[in-house]
């Protein structure tokens, strides 16, 4: 390959490497939260419950941002939002370098998920349009580096624990780098960019205030009875992935009887499945996105079915492999919903409309574990689980109804 070549695929990917390395940075920040809950406890003699709602404090900001940020999208342009976003995502975690009370580590949570939260749905967006052919490939590749930071955060809390650069030490040197590198990152997108997508600097309706005007023209969407059935499935989906991974490894031990470091084994197979999201994402472009929504979330559904029902045999290895097939389905339908609905949704209300869904299946998400933690304490475990099979079912049903739909004349 020449280095005119070479350069010249670097050029058409730019917008995807930079948009991608910010939503990797992004959830980074958040998945490093968890592994220092101890060390929080221990620092500024908090309770569990504190850091807990204190961590919510951050998700709740963070979905609640997704409207609002793809509505200032459809207005301001993605590059300005997702740029805004990044920098104040950035500066909150400069914050947490700077030796200050528990209130202050609060507040920057709060911040860190208000400029997190400014970026996926308004990614989803950009990416559809900079790449219109490969809306899934580039999905895909997006959600991959997201997946990943969640492997990467746990081990980079471990290997700065014990590491001093001047003042910052510790945990804050974590976020110290965090900071810069993300301040870096929102620099080089909002120069590059521009240059591949100019459109996206300025809103599409940033003069107008839209035919239908206000909020009017992102509820219209749910009019059309195949958007509504997507945005349940979406739901639906949402109910099931958040619940399982806030219970899996819980799950695990009381219902299957496993010692707590098997479950924790089995349940990083739900994560290390999050490749197959480039295979999805491509092949939604190739041969259409309800095909692979159907056999991603088939193949999710027979697989926690088969979980649940076969618990009582406490096999590590089949649970395990069913555990791997349920995150081959989950996540290999994440880039294939963000391409569905960019398809389905007109490009002036792109930002809102799927800032519209995204809340949707993120309130759901966000109340999925409470509803499975009141089921397990009331009724046990199993039904808490069969609960969430039961939407996932659902979620397929739907997806094969829109499919069945689409192909009849």
């Amino acid at each position: 390959m020449s280095v005119r070549h070479a350069a010249g695929r670097l050029t058409r990917y730019d917008a995807l490497v930079l948009t991608a390395a910010i939503w990797f940075l992004a959830k980074f920040l958040r998945y490093a939260f968890p592994p220092l809950f101890d060390t929080f406890g221990a620092t500024f003699g908090v309770s569990d419950a504190v850091l807990g709602t204190a961590f919510s404090g951050l998700m709740l900001v963070y979905a609640a941002m997704q409207f609002p940020s793809g509505v200032f999208a459809d207005r301001l342009g993605a590059v300005t939002v997702i740029t805004a976003g990044a920098v104040v995502a950035a500066a909150a975690s400069l914050a947490l370098a700077v030796d200050s009370p528990f209130l202050v580590v609060v507040g920057a949570m709060l911040v860190i998920g208000a400029g997190t939260g400014a970026h996926k749905t308004v990614a989803v967006r950009l990416l559809a349009r900079a790449y219109p052919a490969r809306t899934g490939r580039a999905l895909g590749v997006l959600d991959t580096f997201g997946a990943l930071s969640g492997v990467v955060a746990p081990t980079a809390v471990v290997a700065v624990a014990s590491l001093a650069v001047g003042p910052v030490v510790g945990w804050r040197l974590l976020f110290f780098g965090a900071g810069l590198v993300g301040l870096a990152l929102a620099v080089a997108f909002r120069l590059r960019v521009p240059m591949r997508l100019p459109e996206e600097t300025s809103g599409i309706d940033a003069n107008s205030s839209g035919a239908d005007g206000g909020l009017r023209r992102y509820a219209v969407l749910f009019r059309n009875w195949r958007f509504s059935a997507f945005a349940l499935l979406t739901v639906l989906f949402s109910f099931t992935y958040n619940g399982l991974v806030a219970f899996a490894p819980r799950y695990l031990t009381v219902a299957a009887g496993l010692a707590p470091a098997t479950a924790s084994l089995l349940y990083s197979g739900l994560f290390l499945a999050s490749f197959v999201q480039l295979v999805t994402g491509n092949l939604s472009d190739r041969i259409g996105r309800l095909p692979i929504v159907v056999a991603t979330l088939g193949l999710a559904s027979v697989a926690l079915v088969a979980f649940v029902a076969l618990t009582g045999t406490g096999a590590p290895v089949l649970l395990g492999g069913l555990l791997v097939a349920v995150g081959i389905g989950s996540h290999g339908f994440r880039p294939v919903r963000g391409a569905y609905l960019m398809s389905a949704i007109p490009d002036d209300v792109a930002g809102g409309g799927l800032g519209v869904v995204r809340t949707l299946l993120m309130g759901a998400g966000a109340i999925a574990p409470a509803v499975v933690g009141a089921i397990a304490e009331t009724t046990g475990f199993e039904a808490a689980f069969w609960l969430l099979a039961s939407s996932i079912v659902c979620a397929t049903a739907l997806g094969c109804l829109l499919w069945v739909s689409e192909k009849r004349p």
